[in-house]
């Protein structure tokens, strides 16, 4: 769908997302300055972090590769069904959006045929909250219950974690009055935090996803009455990261920058399109400050912490920066000739993420696939702009999702090793999410403006991944991009469980349930493509030729027990083997828990932040 109605609204918008940005909260670039706190990237994690620190009256640098996205990209991060603008992973695609995203490339994948691609990550503040699916789920009990036990400390268990998820967001129900009578969702009255991260729902519910429902029950998803109460297994209309009034994307610039922005109390300071290119030590191994460049000038300056110094450039810039900076790998530093800090065999090792399928069909209900139509995109951007803020648009393209553990009947065919691996795993952690879907992630476009047609997409995610990916080096300079290995469903466990989620995707289609919204034979990918008697050497094959992400990087800074060797911070988010450095963002995940990351990064946000003021 890329560039099919992408910036038509960004004059009207712009208009209601400013925030007031006087001359004192931006540093002065090129000029030595000293904080109590500097912050390495403003984006989900480091502006919910700095802000929580500014508010206690603390000075805060916040160090931003990027800029604000409203004056660099119109109103994509800003109207929640344009974040598909984002979506695309072919290397063709790279460079789409570049005053926006790093255009990072993969290295060639052994797990699918040898393609590269492009892995889209924020260059903006905001970061990734401002391009993701807006999807805000909370972890499984027995997750965090495992985050806990990995790390010996019990501040992350479910009922001590809680608090952090409750306290940095505002919840608002479903505005019944316009939403469609068959897209309620369970009122939820316990949530009171009146953080600034707003979590409510679109006035829009996707017509496919009613369906969707009943068809999921079919094979077995039942009912899920909320995917933020620490269970995840059944099917449910997901909250999003969106403004109830406006409907406009909640990204963590929007909601925590525009806090301390408006706050007069506020110390925090804002360098953009300033990078990071060096943490620096001191002869105790203590973090004293960052050198940053500033624009296009390659003059660099110090910007000191007087306390600490935070790392939230996420998981593939904080393993680099942590490398160029002389923590990491001894081998990988010798080999760019980097005087060694600290030996931390995990730095950029240990990669998690998750893998997405797509099954796509035909549908007879609204779907983004009639965007394709102009004349649909003007009645769209109409509803969007009324007074109410209804329609296609207030909508991110996902907001019902089922979870799972493959039943029975999937698992008859696994073997003895993949069902001791998936045993591993928490009894309450789905093995498959579905991404019920009326637009493609990185899949073919099937509707086009000289055949507009709706589309449905089930899309099973892997949240089991036993892959294992990694960050090294191509230099010693921050301004080249590190080497992204994700290493996707290269584990045979994964291989397995992809083949069967995709069988159960195909199912899900074939249910009584749907038949009377579905027009023709399968699109994507299709009879033609894969019939639906190949064999399962057949569907794997397909599978990596057509693989497809979530954009969830995790774990490449991972948290664990000081005696670790390959733990990279303790359960503080302290960098060990160094002093006052510590890292907040989903790099510094033991593991990646099921489901989507940011809700767990804001809590880590907020929880490190009350351990920081604590002083712990």
């Amino acid at each position: 769908m890329k560039g099919t109605f992408g910036l038509a609204l960004s004059t009207q918008l712009l208009l209601t997302q400013a925030a007031p940005l006087a001359a004192n909260y931006f540093g002065r670039p090129a000029q030595n300055a000293t904080f109590d706190y500097v912050v390495i990237g403003g984006g989900t994690g480091g502006l919910a972090v700095a802000w929580r620190l500014a508010e206690a009256n603390h000075s805060v640098a916040v160090v931003e590769a990027g800029g604000f996205y409203e004056q660099e990209n119109g109103n994509v991060s800003v109207v929640p069904a344009y974040n598909q603008d984002y979506n695309e992973i072919t290397p063709e695609s790279q460079w789409d959006a570049p005053l926006v995203d790093w255009g990072f490339l993969t290295t060639p994948q052994a797990g699918a045929q040898g393609q590269r691609f492009h892995y889209g990550r924020g260059k903006m503040l905001g970061g990734c909250s401002a391009e993701n699916a807006m999807n805000y789920n909370r972890p499984t009990i027995g997750a965090l219950q495992a985050w806990a036990d990995s790390v010996n400390d019990s501040s992350y268990t479910w009922d001590s974690f809680l608090p952090y998820f409750q306290t940095t967001i505002e919840y608002t129900n479903p505005d019944r009055r316009l939403r469609a009578s068959n897209a309620s969702v369970p009122i939820i009255t316990n949530e009171t935090g009146t953080g600034p991260l707003q979590v409510s729902f679109p006035h829009w519910a996707s017509p496919l996803a009613s369906w969707a429902k009943a068809g999921l029950a079919e094979i077995g998803v039942g009912d899920l009455r909320s995917l933020i109460n620490g269970r995840l297994m059944g099917a449910q209309y997901s909250p999003l990261t969106l403004n109830p009034k406006d409907q406009s994307r909640s990204s963590s610039q929007a909601s925590f920058l525009n806090a301390a922005l408006q706050s007069n109390a506020s110390r925090l300071e804002v360098y953009t399109h300033t990078l990071a290119k060096q943490i620096l030590f001191d002869h105790n191994k203590t973090a004293t400050g960052v050198r940053v460049q500033s624009g296009p000038s390659p003059e660099s300056y110090i910007l000191s912490a007087s306390k600490e110094v935070i790392l939230s450039a996420g998981a593939f810039q904080s393993p680099q920066l942590l490398m160029v900076s002389g923590i990491g790998p001894a081998d990988e530093l010798r080999k760019f000739n980097i005087s060694m800090v600290a030996d931390r065999q995990g730095v950029g090792q240990n990669m998690w993420d998750h893998v997405v399928l797509s099954v796509g069909q035909q549908v007879d209900v609204e779907t983004y696939g009639r965007l394709a139509n102009p004349v649909a995109v003007a009645k769209a951007q109409q509803d969007y702009l009324s007074p109410n803020h209804t329609g296609i648009l207030t909508n991110d393209q996902s907001d019902f999702l089922g979870w799972e553990r493959l039943p029975s009947s999937s698992r008859s065919t696994f073997t003895e090793s993949v069902l001791k691996d998936l045993s591993l795993f928490p009894s309450d952690w789905p093995e498959v999410e579905y991404e019920i879907s009326s637009a493609p992630f990185g899949t073919s476009i099937l509707s086009t403006p000289d055949n507009p047609i709706d589309v449905g997409y089930i899309q099973p995610v892997l949240l089991t991944p036993l892959s294992r990916g990694n960050i090294t080096l191509a230099s010693a300079d921050m301004s080249d991009a590190p080497l992204i290995n994700p290493n996707w469903l290269t584990h045979p466990t994964d291989q397995q469980v992809a083949i069967a989620a995709f069988k159960r995707a195909r199912q899900f289609f074939n249910t009584t349930a749907l038949e009377p919204i579905l027009i023709g034979q399968e699109l994507l990918p299709g009879p033609q493509d894969l019939p639906f008697n190949s064999t399962d050497t057949e569907i794997l094959t397909y599978l990596q030729a057509n693989i497809g992400f979530n954009w969830h990087a995790s774990c490449t800074c991972k948290m664990g027990l000081t005696n670790d060797s390959m733990a990279v911070v303790d359960s503080k988010a302290k960098v060990i083997g160094v002093e006052r450095l510590r890292i907040v963002d989903a790099s510094a995940f033991p593991f990646l828990p099921p489901g989507h990351p940011q809700a767990t990064i804001y809590a880590l946000a907020e929880k490190i932040a009350v351990d920081i003021l604590a002083g712990r």
